[in-house]
C-alpha cells in the first residue's frame, strides 16, 4: 500500500509541510498517493432542475441526497502525477503543455475510465471509498444548500465573476484562486467540466428516483457538470447538464471526488 499525504491547497502544505510545487513534481519519483482534504454535504431534499433551462434540465424534480463528502478542488496535476506514477500509466494529452501542466492545475483530458481508476487507486492507497460523484450530489454541492438561484452566488450573470475578462485564456487556472461556495467548494461552475459518475439521458428526470438518484442503468454517454475555459461562457448554472462518450479525453474535462460517509 502507497502512504499518503493530507494536502492543504490553501496553504499550499501537506502535512509534512513541504511546498506542493517541490514535493509534487509532475515527473518526480514519487508515488505516495495525496489525501484530498473533504468537506461534508449535508443531507437534504432539493430541486433539480431548471424550469427555464434546457429541455433535459426539465421538469424541475424534489430529490434527496444522503450526506457526503466532497473535495473542494478538483483533481490537479500534482496528484494525479503521483497515480501514474504508481501505476506506470500513460500520461493524458496535454500532460507537457504548458498551458495545462502548472502542478496546481485540474489534470485534464482524462476519460471517464481514467477518472474512475485514479479513485479505485486512492481507494486502495488510503482505505477510503473515493468515487466520483452523481449529478444528484453535484448539483447539490454546487448549490451550497440554496434553492432556485441559477448560480452558486446567485442570479447574477457570469460577467460578474471576479476577473471574469482575465480568466481562462488558454487554458484552466490553478485551482482554488477565488472564493468557495457556501460549502467550502472552489471552481464549481468553472474551470473544467466534471465527470459524473452516472449514464447520461436526457429524458431521466421524468423518471428520476427520488431518493439519491445515480442515473440510467446503460449508455453511451457519461454524465458532466460544471463549465469550462474555452466556452464562450466560461461558467454554467448549477443544473446545467453536459456529457461525451466515456472514453473521450478533452482538454476541457477533469474531476473531483467525493466519499460516502459509510463508507
Amino acid at each position: 500500500m502507497a502512504f499518503f499525504e493530507p494536502y492543504d491547497l490553501e496553504s499550499g502544505k501537506h502535512s509534512r509541510g513541504e511546498d506542493m510545487a517541490s514535493s509534487s513534481r509532475m515527473s518526480g519519483p514519487r508515488t505516495g498517493a495525496i489525501e484530498p482534504m473533504m468537506e461534508r454535504i449535508p443531507e437534504s431534499w432539493f430541486a433539480m432542475g431548471c424550469e427555464t433551462g434546457r429541455d433535459d434540465e426539465r421538469p424541475v424534480h424534489r430529490v434527496w441526497v444522503d450526506a457526503f463528502e466532497m473535495a473542494p478542488y478538483q483533481v490537479t496535476n500534482a496528484e494525479y502525477a503521483r497515480f501514474l506514477a504508481a501505476t506506470s500509466g500513460s500520461p493524458p494529452p496535454n500532460w507537457n503543455d504548458a498551458n495545462f501542466n502548472d502542478p496546481q492545475m485540474p489534470v485534464v483530458a482524462t476519460s471517464w475510465h481514467e477518472a474512475a481508476s485514479y479513485c479505485k487507486w486512492l481507494s486502495g492507497a488510503t482505505g477510503k471509498r473515493y468515487r466520483l460523484p452523481s449529478e444528484a450530489e453535484w448539483e447539490r454541492a454546487a448549490r451550497g444548500g440554496a434553492e432556485a438561484l441559477l448560480y452558486p452566488w446567485g442570479d447574477a450573470p457570469p460577467e460578474t465573476v471576479p476577473d471574469y475578462d482575465k480568466r481562462w485564456k488558454l487554458g484552466p487556472e490553478p485551482v482554488g484562486l477565488y472564493k468557495p461556495n457556501a460549502y467550502g467548494l472552489y471552481n464549481m461552475g468553472d474551470n473544467v467540466h466534471e465527470w459524473c459518475s452516472d449514464w447520461y439521458d436526457d429524458g431521466y428526470y421524468t423518471r428520476s428516483l427520488e431518493r439519491n438518484p445515480q442515473g440510467p442503468k446503460s449508455g453511451t454517454r457519461k454524465a458532466s457538470r460544471g463549465g469550462s475555459w474555452r466556452h464562450h461562457i466560461k461558467v454554467t448554472r448549477t443544473a446545467a447538464r453536459s456529457s461525451i462518450p466515456p472514453e473521450f479525453q478533452y482538454a476541457d474535462y477533469g474531476f473531483r471526488m467525493v466519499r460516502s460517509l459509510d463508507d
